[in-house]
């Protein structure tokens, strides 16, 4: 059986081995195996988690609701952005300082009661209309 050239370990074969280029993330590799760079400007998607963190240390009303529940099925919390994760935001009552934790799957919506941050401060600016 013969082994195939460069493969390390192989009786009979000089022992070579091959490291990939450092590919940047968003950069192109071609199956020839060179990085195509590219100039694209990173920015963030606007997925409500990274709109919320722009948004830390708002006063809002967060609504959120919970299926097949006999209690309650739906919940309003009202209170200070504290975090806001993948799958959860923190908000804390500012008149007793009990924080909670809402886990998005629960998470309907908010309201603010002063103008939210949109823009994201390392993306180019969007025009607004």
């Amino acid at each position: 059986m013969s082994g195939m050239p460069g493969m390390p370990g192989m009786p009979g074969m000089p022992n070579t081995t091959v490291v990939p280029p450092e590919v940047s993330s968003g950069s192109v590799m071609t199956p020839g195996g060179s990085v195509i760079q590219q100039n694209i400007p990173f920015t963030e998607q606007s997925f409500i988690e990274n709109i919320l963190r722009l948004n830390l240390g708002k006063v809002g009303t967060f609504y959120a609701t919970y299926e097949g529940n006999s209690e309650w099925n739906a919940k309003i919390f009202k209170g200070v952005l504290e975090a806001a994760g993948r799958d959860h935001i923190i908000i804390s009552d500012p008149n007793t300082g009990q924080r909670i934790i809402i886990l998005m799957v629960n998470f309907d919506y908010a309201t603010f009661d002063e103008p939210l941050n949109y823009e994201y401060p390392y993306s180019p600016a969007t025009p607004r209309r």
